[in-house]
């Protein structure tokens, strides 16, 4: 027969054991929910980090992902418009099935102007590193596809920017075809840094997925300041010094808050590609 203190005993005993099993019990769901929020903060920064750098860069037709992007967001800015009224004309709508033929001279020298409502933007095209760039855009300013379109999207968060290219305004915009990506190893590009100056293509590659190479249009992006990106997009061309005093003008007046349709950070400046031309020397 169980004597009262032995009953005693066993009652503490059976209450202790059952303390610990809370506490064990209660270490294993706190283990299991920290797991659970480091893997999303994992997943979170993985897809912010890729979001940055793919989402600027979007071309023919569909939502190119600078250069380029995260989006770089940028603040809301009061600065005055530094620019002119665009002059008259409106933009072409007319888009080609396939490359254009190669007609450009590699070993040539080539500039591409692109006169806009806040200056001139003169631009020494890379020939013989990116042909298939170069002989596009030759093709497309002769046709007066660039001329009264919009630079849509200015970023100065994380990547510095200003992307244009698309006559459609909106990021959607191509020539119809695509080209492939060229100079991805030049030497300007260390350390993932696409130098200021730095004219190079916008695209649909996404980093993570591995899919969208080749597949450059119309978009470029101009890099008025070091931004950090991986060399996934083609640089062709470098700036010239007074046409970066004119990016860096668009630079200062800053950038509109995101457009909740199309995630663009709109410049305040109105820039406008009156006139794009290309020429050999």
């Amino acid at each position: 027969m169980v004597s009262q203190e032995q009953r005693r005993r066993q009652l503490a005993r059976e209450k202790y054991l059952r303390q610990q099993q809370r506490r064990t019990d209660a270490r294993r769901k706190a283990r299991i929910r920290n797991s659970v929020i480091a893997s999303v903060l994992s997943v979170t920064v993985v897809l912010v980090i890729g979001a940055v750098l793919t989402k600027p860069f979007e071309d023919d037709g569909k939502k190119e992902n600078a250069g380029a992007e995260v989006t770089p967001s940028a603040s809301p800015s009061k600065a005055p418009d530094p620019c002119e009224k665009p002059a008259p004309g409106k933009v072409k709508s007319e888009t080609w099935k396939k490359e254009p033929a190669m007609t450009i001279d590699e070993s040539a020298k080539y500039t591409m102007r692109l006169d806009t409502t806040c200056g001139e933007i003169d631009i020494a095209l890379k020939a013989s590193a990116a042909p298939h760039t170069v002989n596009s855009f030759n093709f497309l300013a002769g046709k007066g596809y660039f001329d009264h379109s919009k630079c849509h999207r200015l970023t100065n968060q994380g990547i510095y920017v200003l992307q244009c290219g698309d006559p459609q305004g909106t990021g959607m915009g191509g020539p119809g075809y695509t080209i492939p990506d060229e100079n991805l190893k030049d030497k300007s590009l260390k350390g993932g840094i696409y130098p200021a100056g730095t004219v190079a293509m916008a695209n649909q590659y996404n980093p993570q997925t591995k899919q969208g190479r080749n597949s450059g249009g119309s978009q470029f992006f101009l890099v008025y300041q070091d931004s950090q990106l991986p060399p996934d997009y083609t640089p062709f061309g470098t700036v010239s010094e007074a046409g970066m005093k004119v990016l860096k003008k668009i630079a200062e007046a800053g950038a509109q808050a995101p457009d909740p349709q199309t995630g663009n950070t709109t410049p305040n400046a109105t820039v406008v590609i009156n006139k794009a031309t290309v020429t050999k020397s």
